[in-house]
């Protein structure tokens, strides 16, 4: 890539049928790529997959975004929750066709919130379909994890310190600063301490479902603490850059480092990938 080539970042449109949801949601995925060194590039979700195939050929890394949608719970032999929302059929192909094309050739993927979910399914993970049902009565209403926009912190995640989210994270100069626990749900969003083996962040939280079962060459990398809610994953093979978190970084890459570090990460990762 010559050195003045931003790398390709694909995105593809949150859903296909809610398009004012989609248009209001992409630009903020865009505006962090791009302020990351990055240059967007908007997947549409009407193409034929010869036709996405091509668009895609030609990008160097993947962001999978939230969406409004819940993948299929067939796609992981599940019997469907009332709870669960329609699934958007040509959002999952497209994540199927970036998917494939990234581990085929080792371009680096970031999931976000839905993207984690995608991620986890196809590489033959499976999806609690709705956290309130899963977790035990004394446990569900220690989190609001569908806290959504409205609250700039819901809760904190822990973080395994062996973790790449943690070498990510811990990038940034903190200045010394820490919080508890309790600092995070109070809303203090610009401190990283260390812990017993993990680091806590606190973070923002829109979605009712999380990942269950792990899947193929993936690991765990944060929890919610509170709960025990998978909040990261990562993939488990050196030299490829596989990435996914639960919560919304690109809504708060102006205010707060570690978002803003696991864009830059993405863009790195993308950078220094063979051609």
């Amino acid at each position: 890539m010559p050195t003045n080539s931003r790398p390709r970042i694909a995105i593809p449109m949150p859903h296909s049928i809610d398009h004012e949801y989609a248009e209001r949601a992409i630009p903020q995925y865009e505006r962090a790529i791009e302020q990351a060194g990055g240059e967007p590039v908007r997947i549409p979700l009407d193409q034929t997959p010869a036709e996405v195939v091509k668009i895609i050929e030609h990008c160097d890394g993947v962001l999978l975004p939230g969406s409004n949608a819940d993948v299929d719970p067939s796609r992981f032999g599940a019997a469907r929750s009332p709870h669960t929302a329609a699934a958007d059929s040509r959002r999952d192909t497209v994540d199927d066709l970036l998917l494939q094309d990234a581990y085929n050739t080792r371009k680096p993927v970031l999931g976000i919130c839905y993207g984690l979910q995608s991620l986890n399914v196809y590489r033959a993970g499976s999806l609690i379909q709705h956290i309130p049902d899963f977790l035990p009565e004394d446990l569900r209403t220690r989190v609001d994890h569908e806290a959504g926009k409205k609250v700039a912190v819901a809760h904190a995640v822990e973080i395994e310190n062996d973790s790449r989210l943690a070498e990510i994270v811990k990038r940034e100069d903190w200045g010394g600063h820490g919080f508890s626990r309790t600092d995070a749900t109070a809303g203090k969003s610009l401190a990283l301490v260390p812990g017993e083996n993990k680091l806590l962040l606190p973070v923002n939280s829109s979605h009712h479902q999380s990942a269950d079962a792990i899947g193929d060459d993936l690991r765990i990398s944060a929890r919610c603490p509170d709960d025990g809610i998978i909040e990261a994953l990562e993939g488990t093979t050196p030299d490829h850059f596989v990435l996914a978190v639960q919560w919304h970084p690109e809504r708060s890459v102006e205010e707060d480092a570690p978002s803003r570090a696991i864009f830059r990460a993405l863009i790195q990762a993308a950078e220094a990938r063979p051609k």
